[in-house]
């Protein structure tokens, strides 16, 4: 609301929150609550209503309250304070309300609740819109060879129609002559088709008949609106009837339609085809929020988890029964395998699919934070965020908050400058904080960057120098140096804060990636603002994997980080003389082979073959015996004795019951890291 300042609809859905929160307060006994939600509900009436506007004294007054509600389950807690902040926001309130010179006169505040949403300039193909025609034959309509009937008989074949005639200009009997035409008509059409193909139908008419054609419900009235415009306004819209007039009748009690055919203002046909088009609108708002509903269903996520971990069952039982097929050379029990292990992969994909939710959820929990913490250090940041819409496993969102928090917080405190520093160099007062979300593959990449002061390279250096992290004199990349930022304790604040400066939260990040199987990559440029990439895979629970095996033991390589396998010779290791590098297409491009990483024992096989990873953006390779093939891998936790092994992320189990361990081919492509800065 506070971006959107004139979006009416957001105001709207603000004070029906407050409404049933005063509502369900007082019925369940929440007397203190009810009454104070009361007051906050007041000041968003007064903006309703057009008698203040949205300022940001406005919506800190909404926030404060959203905690004070929060903290009034726990009255024990802070009486007395929480009593002064309740009483502060009332005083506020009271301060917004503007004088009486200022109220809006009533007929403004008609005239702006009766607009219309603004116009449709295209009609999108295949959803459904209701128009209201009004068509007003001219007297020797059918003397021209006008055909009413066939007119209504092409409405019809469109989609629902609605006609109220008009028939108060019919003269009695006497005068009335058959070849005139004296009735006019309203008609209520919901089609999927276009204005144009309704104005088709009257374009051999149009020269001797009034025809209007007006959209009055565009299929997106919000899913808890099902009501539409009140008698009144339709009538004032449709020009039937003056404003002032509505003022009078509505002082009187009886019922509208009725004061206004009883007191001559408006013809009963009139009022008829108003209360008609009102039910038509009101019955198919019904009838779509009913559909709305019917289509969403609410299930628990412990039955989603539950039938992610069955599905994960039957994935390793597949992998089995596709064994066993295999081993038995029965050419039937092979295709049944194939046709069970093609039924199982599409349950796999729609159960995964149940737990994904679109990390907006965790994006929108950063706007009160920005904004709050902005204000406490003094500064200016706006949050911009971008591919809200990104899917990701509800686990792994529910992971991934903390290190956002961490990272926003420190743009934030460490990153964007005063405003005063901000002009003095150039830049825009007011601080940007981009937070992205993109597919890339099997992975999501997260971007959170900066416009603030960037990392200063040379403070990280002499800190860490200091820290005994790095010798003096000592040649260091500038990825290396980056590194060095997510050791434990590390930082470069020269005074502590209650938001940072104690050196943790930054190994915090590393971790909680690492441990989602996840990558950081960080760049940075001084003066010009700091990027942070988070590569974080979809899910958590069964991941498409590339089997191998060294020596008799099997491991698993997340696909999604495979590039390309090349075959290793003796000879190829002879030409790099001792060099574990290779090279690939005119690049070099260093190795690591397992036998040498996990120690074991045994004379290498002449030909071995290279997985090509990329690791933070650059090319591993990993040696391995022999590559096994693509394998569905459902991923098992290890027990807390093994929780710390260097370079293995986890287990499965294969279809003859044996276990495999799953590569983390990050921690093994750091392990190599100074051989890959020297190349």
């Amino acid at each position: 609301m506070e971006k959107n300042k004139s979006d009416d609809g957001l105001v709207k859905k603000i004070f029906r929150a407050l409404h049933t929160i005063k509502g369900s307060g007082a019925m369940f006994g929440f007397d203190e609550i009810s009454e104070f939600t009361h007051e906050v509900e007041n000041a968003f009436d007064m903006v309703r209503n057009g008698k203040i506007p949205v300022t940001r004294e406005l919506v800190d007054i909404g926030l404060a309250s959203i905690d004070i509600i929060k903290l009034m389950f726990n009255p024990n807690e802070g009486d007395e304070e929480l009593k002064n902040r309740k009483l502060k926001i009332v005083e506020d309130i009271e301060k917004l309300k503007p004088s009486t010179s200022e109220i809006s006169p009533t007929s403004k505040e008609i005239q702006e609740e009766i607009k219309q949403t603004p116009p449709i300039i295209a009609e999108e193909e295949g959803k459904e819109f209701t128009y209201r025609i009004r068509f007003i034959p001219e007297p020797d309509f059918e003397e021209r060879g006008g055909d009413i009937l066939m007119l209504f008989n092409e409405l019809h074949k469109l989609g629902t129609c609605r006609t109220v005639a008009h028939v108060m200009n019919i003269p009695v009997i006497e005068e009335l002559e058959t070849d005139q035409c004296y009735m006019s008509w309203d008609i209520l059409l919901t089609t999927s088709k276009s204005k144009n193909a309704i104005r088709d139908i009257f374009i051999f008419v149009e020269d001797y008949a009034q025809i209007s054609i007006d959209i009055i419900d565009d299929g997106s009235s919000p899913h808890d609106e099902a009501d539409y415009k009140k008698l009144g306004y339709i009538m004032v819209e449709r020009g039937d009837l003056s404003i002032e007039d509505m003022k009078d009748i509505l002082a009187s009690k009886k019922f509208f339609g009725e004061m206004l055919v009883e007191k001559g203002i408006v013809d009963v046909d009139k009022v008829e085809s108003a209360l008609v088009e009102q039910e038509h609108v009101r019955e198919l708002r019904k009838k779509r929020h009913h559909e709305e509903i019917l289509s969403t269903l609410r299930v628990p996520a412990e039955k989603a988890d539950k039938l992610v971990n069955l599905v994960g069952e039957l994935v390793t039982m597949q992998a089995r029964l596709s064994q066993v097929a295999n081993e038995c050379d029965d050419p039937e029990l092979i295709s049944i395998a194939e046709e069970a292990e093609r039924l199982i992969w599409d349950l796999r994909d729609n159960a995964m699919s149940i737990r994904m939710i679109q990390i907006s959820t965790t994006f929108s929990r950063f706007t009160r934070l920005v904004r709050d913490l902005s204000d406490e250090l003094q500064k200016k940041v706006e949050l911009v965020t971008e591919g809200g819409e990104t899917e990701l496993d509800k686990t792994v969102i529910e992971r991934l908050t903390d290190p956002l928090l961490h990272i926003i917080r420190n743009c934030i405190d460490h990153g964007i400058e005063l405003p005063k520093q901000r002009e003095q160099l150039g830049k825009n007062p007011v601080g940007t904080i981009r937070l992205s979300a993109e597919y890339s593959g099997a992975k999501v990449i997260i971007d959170i960057e900066d416009d603030g002061a960037g990392i200063d390279l040379d403070a990280v250096k002499t800190r860490a120098i200091e820290r005994g992290l790095l010798k003096p004199g000592v040649e260091i990349s500038e990825t290396q140096l980056f590194n060095i930022l997510f050791e434990p304790g590390f930082s470069t604040a020269k005074e502590l804060t209650s938001i940072s400066g104690r050196g943790v939260g930054m190994d915090i990040i590393k971790k909680n990636i690492e441990a989602l199987r996840g990558t950081v990559l960080v760049k940075s440029r001084k003066g010009s603002g700091t990027r942070m990439t988070l590569q974080i895979p979809l899910t958590l629970a069964i991941i498409d994997g590339l089997m191998i095996q060294v020596g008799k033991e099997n491991y698993i390589i997340p696909l999604s980080a495979v590039e390309e396998i090349v075959e290793l010779t003796r000879d190829d290791r002879k030409k790099t003389h001792g060099r574990d590098i290779i090279t690939i297409r005119g690049r070099i491009v260093p190795y690591i082979d397992l036998r040498d990483y996990f120690l074991f024992k045994g004379e290498k096989p002449f030909i071995q073959q290279i997985v090509i990873v990329e690791v933070e953006n650059k090319k591993v390779g990993i040696v391995v015996d022999e590559v096994i093939g693509k394998h569905q891998t459902v991923i098992k936790s290890l027990g807390k004795v093994y929780r710390d092994a260097e370079g293995i992320s986890g287990a499965t189990i294969l279809g003859d019951g044996t276990v495999a361990l799953i590569l983390d081919v990050t921690r093994i492509a750091v392990s190599m890291e100074s051989q890959t800065e020297s190349i």
